[in-house]
């Protein structure tokens, strides 16, 4: 036992830069377009997967993605500002595909024969749904209501439920970088190299530059090798999926994307409603609520901040509720949540500061009204981001299940519930997507928004563990194992005035916390 040195730490040390610690003024812009790169990957793959069964053009597919990307930028700074406070970068959500799904195969709108007629009503019926469905978060957020059910979290039940923010994404990772393992595994191998076996290399200066910049720098290289094997024709005659996957011309953006254009609310004209959409969408709200709690506390501590109070998370999830609001009012195509990866991204590079989120917001407007520039970023191959994913999805993973050195993993209730949690949280989603073929899924009744609405729910792994986690944690033996879940260390970050850590974190820019005092 002498040689135990590891005792358990409220706060990361392994980091350099935490959450109001700000590194020099170029670091921090290389830090912030770092964050704007990585965070294309999804805001071109939803638009991707969904803009063309709605019946849109390349054209109509760039201009989603400005919009998106425009829309996330605006989020993105209301969270870092108002929300959380966390360095959490707010994009587009693969947590909304079944809803919108269920939307695009609607009777009503396959009847329109003429395409873009009918992409244009589609995403004012998506736009419908967001807004509605948006008012979820927004009243369970500023009511506090999200703030009083997490206190029934422990580390014991968050552990499962970051774990599983990370690791329930595994199908973006190894499976979309195997579709084109010329220019996925190379990446992979430098990414781990530089980030880990380089990172004390400093060229330049004193600058760490291979752990500081490991995304800019092997995207940069894998994309020029990409581009010459495209340019080579090594990818003439091969399968329609392997040129979509690893050609660096076949995403059609550059030439579509306006030079310049500024995304406005009702830009595709104003929305519709249905009770239906409204209902199917509010499942995606709910599970994108989740999985960014898990994100928010993954986020605090790579930020070496202290895990935000209950009354910072509900102001957060309320902010994103707004932020859906917007989504909604834009035409993003899709909801919003906590981005994963760049959540991950603080680990990998040891910079939790809140000034790079910011200024990565900056980009994200700024790039997505200039439309060619941009559209030259989001021409990256999609197996490129998913090697990155393969890191960064496993760090955040890893940071949920350091959430056990505060319990007794001695106990074998605690040992129980920790392993049905990640079982059961990674084997039933599985289970729903492998019924899922693109518009219908495991639930296939007369009701289309029941269908979604469960689909949604069960496809999302972070969502089924919190439920079977927190369901357990807080209904076998709760008096006698206050001690073995952990809640002497947790419920001091409960309240606002529990640490005093928590005010120099999270009080509110421009002195506002006279007038929205913590609760």
């Amino acid at each position: 036992m002498a040689d135990i040195t590891h005792p358990p730490m409220d706060q990361l040390q392994d980091l350099e830069y935490c959450i109001d610690s700000n590194p020099p003024w170029a670091e921090t812009i290389l830090l912030a377009f770092q964050n704007y790169i990585l965070m294309l990957g999804t805001s071109v793959m939803i638009p991707t997967m969904l803009v063309h069964a709605m019946g849109g053009s390349d054209g109509d597919k760039a201009r989603v993605i400005q919009t998106l990307l425009f829309v996330a930028g605006i989020n993105t700074l209301l969270q870092a500002l108002f929300g959380t406070r966390l360095p959490a970068v707010v994009g587009g959500s693969y947590a909304y595909v079944i809803p919108i799904a269920y939307i695009i195969s609607d009777s009503q709108l396959q009847q329109i024969e003429i395409p873009h007629e009918r992409f244009i009503q589609t995403m004012r019926a998506i736009q419908g749904a967001l807004i509605v469905a948006s008012s979820i978060q927004i009243i369970l957020g500023y009511s506090q209501v999200w703030g009083l059910f997490s206190r029934f979290f422990s580390p014991l039940g968050m552990a499962p439920v970051v774990g599983l923010v990370g690791l329930g994404l595994f199908q973006r990772g190894f499976p979309a970088l195997g579709n084109c393992v010329e220019i996925g595994i190379p990446m992979l191998l430098l990414v781990i190299g530089l980030s880990q076996y380089l990172k004390h290399v400093r060229p330049f200066r004193d600058v760490p530059i291979f752990e500081r910049f490991p995304v800019l720098i092997c995207v940069a290289i894998i994309w020029i090798y990409s581009l010459i094997l495209t340019a080579s024709g090594a990818y003439r005659g091969k399968t329609v999926r392997t040129q979509n996957s690893c050609r660096t011309d076949r995403a059609n953006l550059i030439s579509t994307a306006p030079w310049f254009k500024f995304p406005y609310p009702l830009q595709w004209g104003p929305p519709t409603f249905s009770a239906g959409h409204s209902f199917a969408m509010m499942s995606a709200v709910l599970v994108s609520m989740v999985e960014s709690t898990g994100a928010y506390k993954a986020a605090s501590r790579l930020a070496i901040a202290t895990p935000p109070p209950a009354y910072v998370l509900s102001r957060g999830i309320g902010w994103q509720g707004i932020g859906i609001l917007l989504d909604g009012l834009f035409g993003t195509g899709t909801g919003s949540s906590v981005s994963v990866e760049n959540v991950g991204l603080l680990g990998l590079t040891r910079v939790g500061s809140r000034r790079v989120v910011q200024i990565s917001a900056g980009f994200m407007i700024f790039f997505s009204t200039l439309g060619k520039f941009g559209a030259v970023f989001a021409s990256i191959p999609f197996p490129i981001y998913a090697a990155l994913y393969c890191v960064l999805f496993g760090l955040v993973a890893s940071v949920g299940l350091s959430f056990l050195q505060f319990t007794n993993m001695n106990s074998m209730r605690n040992l129980i519930i920790t392993g049905l949690s990640l079982f059961l949280g990674i084997s039933i989603p599985q289970f729903f997507n492998e019924y899922w073929n693109g518009s219908h899924g495991l639930v296939h009744t007369n009701a289309g928004w029941f269908n979604a609405f469960l689909n949604t729910i069960f496809s999302s792994p972070a969502t089924v563990g919190l439920i079977v986690a927190v369901f357990l944690d807080n209904t076998i033996e709760v008096e006698k194992s206050k001690r073995d879940r952990g809640m002497p260390w947790w419920v001091k970050f409960r309240t606002f005035r529990g640490d005093n850590r928590n005010e120099e974190f999270y009080t509110l820019p421009f002195n506002l916390n006279r007038f929205f005092p913590p609760t």
